[in-house]
């Protein structure tokens, strides 16, 4: 059974909800149809002992990033919400969370920048971090220990192989088997959109804010959404205490980026099914959750609403691969993925280049494979360039 993310409380659809804003949650004297940019770093108090302002540091708290706080909760299911400066902030302030001595249980295919900071905490902080393949629950199991284990890291689907975890088995089993530790989801392949991970089970969610809530590669922004307000209470904490927290303009850039984020992915999402059935008639081997062939096509269904616009493939040749991703006109070679135009990139030498190569071999990361961001660009212009590019690059392709 697939998860209904088409409706909230209010009984509104999901896109009627990205694009409303809470009017209760800034007071605007004048009636705003847009949210102000509070551009100030401090806020007058009344009293000399500085009591009675909502608000008195923009580090602890501005109106514009409330705004985007509340609307993000609301979006996300969750009791708070955080911005702050990026993705990968968002993960450093969650991973505070976890003490010398404590275990982090990670997947083995995850994205580039997740590995990197999990391995300066593992090197620098006391902290024994688990690799393991995520689409087993078994093999997440192995590993929990209910005094040592802090967070399990899921990524559903992963970057870049796009494999699927059981985000409801695993969260099921973790908190039978260790109350204490926290089930943390990167959402950011999905969006709130496509996937609520905190009704699936986990007690953190956090994205990316500069991919698809945002949809323009127009600002760095990280999003975190949490289960239990006691949980949010120790991540404000070190939000405050760190000032990792988002700046007023970029907060009103990502409250702007995700009015639209449904009509975007609905495009991004239609155009990606016309490519992976292309590539795979193709006969390359494509990693795409919206194709049957897809190993757990069936368990992705019955955790979001679709597939998403990131898709991966191999050619089985790294020269081929160089080849047709420098041939590629419309798409660009690039990092990242959400954005409105569509992008190309060799993730082996440039998202994921930061993994060592012994590790990406033990993990079986193919160092050929090709990744796909989807766009917002008519379908067939896509495809064509895509052939075009396949073509240049030396293989016959059906029309």
């Amino acid at each position: 059974m697939a998860v209904d993310t088409t409706s909230t409380k209010s009984g509104y659809h999901l896109a009627t909800e990205l694009v409303h804003i809470d009017s209760d949650a800034v007071k605007d004297n004048y009636n705003a149809a847009s949210v102000p940019i509070y551009q100030t770093a401090t806020f007058k108090q009344n009293s000399a002992d500085g009591s009675g302002g909502e608000y008195d540091y923009s580090r602890s708290g501005n109106p514009t990033r409330t705004a985007v706080e509340v609307h993000m909760a609301k979006i996300m299911k969750a009791e708070r919400a955080f911005v702050v400066s990026t993705g990968m902030t968002a993960l450093d302030v969650i991973l505070r969370l976890v003490k010398t001595g404590q275990e982090v249980i990670a997947g083995d295919d995850i994205y580039g920048g997740t590995n990197r900071l999990l391995t300066y905490v593992s090197q620098y902080s006391g902290v024994k971090v688990h690799n393991v393949d995520t689409t087993d629950p078994l093999r997440v199991e192995e590993k929990l220990d209910p005094i040592k284990t802090r967070l399990v890291l899921l990524e559903s689907p992963t970057n870049p192989l796009i494999k699927i975890a059981d985000i409801r088995a695993i969260a099921a089993r973790v908190h039978e088997i260790c109350p204490s530790a926290l089930v943390v989801v990167d959402n950011t392949m999905m969006s709130p959109y496509l996937q609520n991970t905190l009704e699936l089970g986990a007690d953190i969610e956090y994205h990316s804010g500069t991919k698809y809530l945002s949809g323009h590669h127009d600002l760095m922004a990280g999003v975190i959404g949490c289960r239990e307000q006691s949980v949010a209470e120790s991540l404000y904490f070190v939000i405050n205490a760190s000032g990792s927290g988002l700046g007023p303009f970029d907060s009103w850039l990502l409250l702007r980026g995700v009015k639209t984020l449904g009509i975007r992915m609905d495009k991004q999402q239609s155009n990606a099914i016309e490519i992976a059935d292309f590539l795979e008639a193709q006969g390359l081997k494509v990693h795409y959750p919206g194709l049957k062939s897809h190993a757990q096509y069936e368990l992705h269904k019955s955790l979001s609403s679709g597939p998403g616009a990131v898709l991966s493939f191999e050619t089985g040749d790294v020269g081929l691969s160089e080849r047709i991703v420098e041939s590629a006109r419309l798409w660009g070679i690039s990092v990242s993925f959400g954005c409105v135009n569509s992008l190309i990139s060799m993730p082996c030498k440039m998202s994921h280049a930061s993994i060592p190569a012994e590790i990406r071999k033990q993990r079986h990361l193919p160092e050929d494979l090709i990744r796909l961001c989807v766009g917002i660009e008519h379908p067939e212009d896509l495809i064509n360039d895509l052939a075009r590019a396949l073509e240049t690059a030396g293989l016959k392709v059906k029309r």
